[in-house]
């Protein structure tokens, strides 16, 4: 199986605090690897630095045999590595439809066509139509994104990052905040994306994770102290005495 992502002696300091600790990960096209580990572990600091969002302190990141150490979060974007979830990027006064078919206008590479809406354009709106339907939410497709539920709107950015063309999504705790129902929607939508996409997820629903993950890596004060299959993880005593318990 070919590496997308390849992470080398990722290295992240505040002060004296040391955030990612050389951070070694690879993450495997199609597959869906997840990232857990107690709050404070680093987690977030690791996904930022992965899109672009904060420059490491050393160490290096590989996509695609591309050293993007050092290019910012747009050129990432631009080369298929969407990040989605911690920061929403919808619009609320427009439809959920229009949010769509941007995402999808601006991939195509079109001119925003000064004040003509995306939607009126047939081959975007048939493309943003398809992205809904992806996720469930065609018959919403003409109702305005802030009358969506909370579950709603995490669905609405998954149909956003496949309508950019995304090769690689790093989902920012995707769970965060939805009800029982939702979040089961939410792991149904995800692996039926398994193996379309290539997936990190960081997550604290551990539900979710071990439903739906390929492998996991533990972070655990920066450190990634163990990767594996669920069931690996799940009993390795190092992860339980750290992180998982010993229930």
């Amino acid at each position: 199986m070919e590496t997308m992502l390849n992470v080398s002696g990722l290295r992240k300091s505040f002060g004296g605090v040391t955030a990612t600790d050389n951070v070694n990960l690879e993450v495997e096209q199609g597959e869906l690897h997840a990232i857990i580990g107690p709050n404070g572990a680093g987690k977030t600091t690791l996904i930022s630095q992965l899109s672009g969002a904060l420059k490491p302190d050393g160490g290096t990141i590989t996509f695609r045999g591309t050293d993007i150490t050092n290019r910012p979060a747009h050129a990432r974007a631009r080369l298929g590595i969407t990040r989605s979830f911690q920061i929403t990027s919808l619009v609320m006064e427009m439809s959920v439809l229009d949010n769509v078919a941007l995402a999808v206008q601006a991939r195509a590479g079109h001119s925003f066509r000064f004040l003509r809406p995306a939607r009126s354009i047939v081959s975007l709106r048939q493309a943003g139509l398809e992205m809904l339907e992806q996720v469930g939410l065609a018959a919403r497709a003409d109702d305005l994104t802030v009358a969506l539920s909370h579950g709603e709107h995490r669905q609405l950015e998954i149909a956003i990052a496949l309508a950019t063309g995304a090769q690689l999504m790093l989902l920012d705790e995707p769970m965060a905040g939805l009800g029982p129902q939702e979040s089961a929607t939410m792991i149904t939508f995800l692996k039926g994306l398994k193996g379309q996409r290539t997936i990190l997820l960081i997550e604290h629903d551990m539900d979710a994770v071990f439903a739906l993950a390929d492998r996991i890596s533990v972070l655990v004060y920066g450190r990634i102290i163990a990767t594996g299959s669920p069931d690996e993880i799940r009993n390795n005593d190092d992860v339980r005495h750290a992180y998982l318990g010993e229930e």
